[in-house]
């Protein structure tokens, strides 16, 4: 019997096409579709987009909106891609937090650059796994070429080699892991040492403002709680070095191995750039990996102000949140080591994806390079963004948000009703309404709680809160280049206006929800 007989006719009671399931797959069948529900959603975006009253959020509530999408039944699909999209808009759309409004002045997000959403387009239709060669093809080479890129503007050589990563937190789980497995291989004693007893004995050290994250990847790769050592900040809220050097001593003398230093090139909180040229020096004396996690401060790269990333080419590994500083969709970020061959450490071959016989005929698998299997092409957002805007373009934006925060540090410095922090290094700055000339710490901290929670209730702006040696205070976080002085001005005095009601006693009057 041939394979390629003749299919019988489908029988006359056959659903109609609108409800055949292979109408929803993307190809060469259904190509209007696609385009029509693609335009159809951009332009509910577009919509909320261009509504007068468009804020950076609705102030919605958890409890406002947890039943509302606790009661959709998600067993009975509704009639159409439309009906969709406006239960869409009910659900998310409506009250989702808008990053690209001037008055997010929150977290580490930023405005994306419309290539990038291009790229998201075409890569999410192709869809693309990044593992393999034989699942992408000329993705794996716009990855490798990308990494090239982010390598020679770091300062690494020829030898440097890395990989996207879903985020900074995983970047920091690689980079370390990679340390890790250095460190162990090169302080075997030869004396039958189990791998347990060296595990326990190695430790990082990270500035008491370096990122969680750090911790966090020594608890999974299986290291004591006592394993992160941290080292005191100057004025600066830097790592001091001096300190750094006797953490290293003091590690030595306890028979403790410094497995790597973590140096921070834009802290979360304050966006402070520890002395990279110094830290360096001090891992090359005690001969320690130097793990540069340059997440925030990554868009100095592309920045008239690369020079305050001065030593970060001396690092063993650095990560990069081009999410963060580059402008793009989350996610897209990448963990680069300046010796490509240690990247060994996190390689399997699997008969069935990328069996050893691929390396003798060189295939280009990226999966030997990274702790993930299936992996988007995130690479393709920042490669479009470069051939359309180019560097120098993107460079010019981070450098706007730099150029901001330094007015705005300025603005604030000159305030008495302000207390500040930090001078930033890059756009973050942390600082409190103090309403009176003899500060009640404790009602300081709740003047300014309120005062944030309000803000946030109201919709009219997004900034974050942190603590500082034990007490409250806002941070603003600018990474919009389209912000301006004057909007943050203007949030100010509304922090001044919530602060002095909860002073007042009347602060209820001004917590109403905006109307969904």
């Amino acid at each position: 019997m041939s394979f390629l007989a003749p299919q019988a006719e489908k029988p006359a009671s056959a659903p109609a096409e609108s409800a055949d399931p292979r109408s929803y797959l993307l190809d060469e069948h259904n190509t209007e579709q696609y385009r029509e529900s693609v335009t159809e959603g951009v332009q509910r975006v577009i919509g909320e987009l261009l509504d007068p009253d468009h804020q950076p959020t609705t102030g919605v509530a958890p409890e406002q909106l947890a039943p509302v999408i606790g009661r959709i039944d998600l067993d009975e699909p509704l009639p159409d891609t439309k009906s969709a999209l406006d239960e869409l808009e009910r659900v998310y759309l409506h009250d989702a937090v808008y990053f690209q409004h001037p008055r997010y002045l929150a977290h580490l997000n930023c405005p994306v650059v419309i290539p990038a959403l291009l790229a998201e387009a075409i890569g999410s239709a192709v869809n693309s796994s990044l593992d393999t060669w034989d699942q992408s093809a000329g993705g794996t080479f716009i990855e490798r070429r990308l990494i090239d890129w982010t390598a020679a503007r770091i300062g690494f050589g020829s030898e440097a080699d890395g990989v996207f990563t879903s985020g900074g937190t995983q970047s920091n789980l690689q980079g370390l892991l990679l340390a890790r497995e250095q460190a162990l291989h090169g302080h075997e004693d030869g004396a039958g040492t189990d791998r347990a007893t060296a595990l326990s004995r190695l430790r990082v050290i990270a500035s008491a403002d370096s990122h969680f994250s750090v911790v966090k990847a020594a608890k999974l790769l299986g290291m004591g709680p006592d394993s992160v050592l941290t080292v005191p900040t100057d004025e600066h809220r830097r790592m001091r070095s001096d300190e750094l050097h006797e953490r290293l001593r003091d590690c030595r003398e306890a028979g403790s191995v410094p497995m790597a230093v973590v140096a921070t090139a834009g802290t979360t909180d304050f966006g402070s750039i520890d002395p990279l040229p110094e830290i360096a020096a001090l891992c090359e004396r005690f001969g320690v990996w130097l793990h540069v996690d340059a997440a925030y401060g990554c868009g100095l790269l592309v920045s008239r102000e690369r020079a305050r990333l001065e030593g970060i080419e001396r690092a063993d590994s650095v990560i990069v949140d081009y999410h963060k500083s580059f402008f793009q969709p989350v996610s897209s970020s990448a963990v680069l080591v300046r010796d490509g061959s240690v990247l060994r450490h996190v390689t399997y071959h699997a008969d069935y994806l990328n069996p050893e016989r691929h390396v003798t005929e060189q295939v280009p698998n990226q999966v030997d390079k990274s702790i993930q299997t299936t992996r988007r092409f995130d690479a393709l957002k920042l490669w479009l963004t470069l051939r359309i805007m180019g560097p120098d373009t993107l460079g010019r934006l981070f450098d706007d948000v730099l150029d901001l925060a330094e007015r705005t540090w300025e603005m604030l410095h000159a305030d008495p009703r302000f207390e500040v922090v930090n001078r930033p290094e890059l756009s973050a700055l942390v600082f409190r309404y103090v309403p009176f000339a003899e500060a009640d710490g404790q009602l300081c901290d709740r003047v300014n709680l309120h005062a944030r929670e309000a803000l946030h209730r109201s919709g009219a702006a997004m900034v974050a809160e942190t603590v500082v040696d034990g007490s409250t205070y806002l941070k603003f976080t600018l990474l919009n280049p389209r912000t301006t002085l004057r909007d943050v001005a203007e949030v100010c005095e509304l922090i001044v206006e919530h602060g002095d009601r909860y002073l007042s006693g009347t602060h209820e009057a001004g917590t109403e929800r905006r109307a969904s």
